[in-house]
């Protein structure tokens, strides 16, 4: 049997024009179906960063002890998502999904009666593990299902389930706690996990283009050093890391900000301020259409762009224009997001799921680094700090695509090519 690295993406004897598309049968089925599972991933995930203060306050720790409960549960995905990839390799993505979804649902049920700081690091760590066979799993499984065209508008609306999660998670926990306290607010979240892991279940068409591979960890160390060889696919993972530690910088910390002095909010408030992931959501979904009329590295320097405006907006002490920086980077994270992820499954044409889950275990990773980071910023030199820590990691994804849009032209040069921008991103192997 041949290695699953070498598998192609779709089974033999299977016509690719049956994979799904928007307008076809089972297309909306699976959206709404991933989509519930975005949800329930990124509300599991971070179920604890909105609470933070309150978990500070409840067991009488620091701003950085208390970001363990977060950096964990991402640290411990960033470590597991290859592993659980590779088995949804042998087993299938739906089977590996459904099975993530249901222990991290179990564990996010527990994780509200955690008698200490410590008990409850550990349990939010077994979470993200088991979360971790969820995402690099969904990305194969659209790479498989959709037809190309389709894919980032696809991909898109699985991370826009990432941001309804994210923000309906933090909203919840933050009225619930301030009602009834910061472990019944973790509890609310498990239960809306639970929901959202039967619709997912129930929704999601099987698999038709899945053929399983063999566990052979010598193939597995074969693809995986394949895709690390690969220059574009090393700039991506990058990116990916350095968004998504500007994301879990600024979100670790603001509720600390926001519950200080000139706000001092109440935490049903600072919850409330999450709806800035409406942003989000529509950001990520429109990643598609900016890549198509801005090409992959436009649509980057416009991500890039707008985080960076919203890290320096949010220095003001007005409410207002630290709402508005929060916007700003909400919808310049979500969209670098998108289009950096939607690109790593085009780009592999063999083991995707692997690719997938090393852009996930740089992503979570950049998640984990951010929120510890972040506070340790916060704690020594306030909201300017975390903003600093921002801006330096803006600053590397701006390098990468400048770095990248370089060796294109250099390289098309000794090729005697004419560097054209209306290349299709799929091929713009930079």
């Amino acid at each position: 049997m041949p290695p699953a690295s070498t598998k192609a993406s779709t089974a033999p004897g299977v016509d690719a024009d049956t994979r799904l598309a928007p307008r076809r049968p089972g297309y909306r089925r699976m959206s709404f179906a991933l989509f519930a599972a975005g949800v329930a991933t990124f509300a599991l995930l971070y179920s604890t960063q909105a609470l933070l203060p309150a978990v500070s306050a409840g067991f009488g720790v620091s701003a950085s002890a208390a970001s363990w409960t977060v950096s964990a549960a991402t640290g411990a995905l960033a470590l597991c998502v290859l592993p659980l990839s590779a088995l949804s390799e042998r087993f299938g993505r739906r089977g590996m999904m459904t099975a993530s979804l249901a222990v991290a649902v179990a564990v996010g049920l527990l994780v509200p009666f955690a008698p200490s700081l410590e008990w409850l690091v550990a349990l939010r760590a077994v979470q993200g593990a088991a979360l971790a066979g969820l995402p690099a799993s969904a990305m194969a499984y659209l790479a498989e299902e959709v037809r190309p065209r389709a894919l980032v508008g696809a991909i898109g609306l699985f991370v826009a389930g990432n941001s309804i999660g994210g923000m309906s998670g933090r909203i919840v926990t933050g009225w619930v706690a301030q009602l009834w306290g910061w472990r019944a607010a973790l509890g609310a979240v498990g239960v809306m996990a639970l929901v959202c892991a039967v619709v997912f279940r129930l929704m999601l068409p099987r698999a038709r283009h899945f053929t399983a591979g063999s566990l052979n960890p010598r193939a597995l160390g074969r693809t995986v050093r394949t895709h690390l060889s690969d220059p574009l696919l090393l700039r991506l993972y990058a990116i990916g890391a350095l968004f998504m530690t500007v994301f879990g910088a600024v979100y670790t910390v603001i509720g600390y900000r926001l519950a200080e002095a000139p706000f001092s909010l109440p935490q049903g408030v600072i919850g409330s301020v999450f709806l800035v992931y409406l942003v989000g959501t529509v950001s990520s979904a429109a990643a598609g259409r900016l890549v198509g009329r801005l090409g992959r590295r436009g649509a980057l320097y416009l991500a890039v762009t707008t985080t960076a405006a919203g890290l320096l907006l949010s220095l003001a002490d007005a409410l207002a224009a630290v709402l508005l920086g929060l916007v700003l980077i909400t919808a310049g994270f979500f969209a670098g997001h998108a289009v950096a992820s939607s690109s790593v499954s085009r780009t592999a044409k063999a083991g995707r799921a692997q690719a997938s889950a090393l852009y996930q275990s740089a992503y979570y990773l950049g998640s984990s680094v951010g929120g510890t980071l972040g506070a340790v910023a916060f704690h020594a030199g306030g909201w300017t700090g975390t903003v600093l820590l921002g801006l330096v990691a803006v600053l590397g994804v701006v390098s990468l695509t400048l770095y990248g849009t370089h060796s294109a032209r250099v390289r098309e040069r000794r090729s005697g090519e004419t560097y054209n921008h209306s290349v299709p991103p799929s091929v713009q192997r930079a």
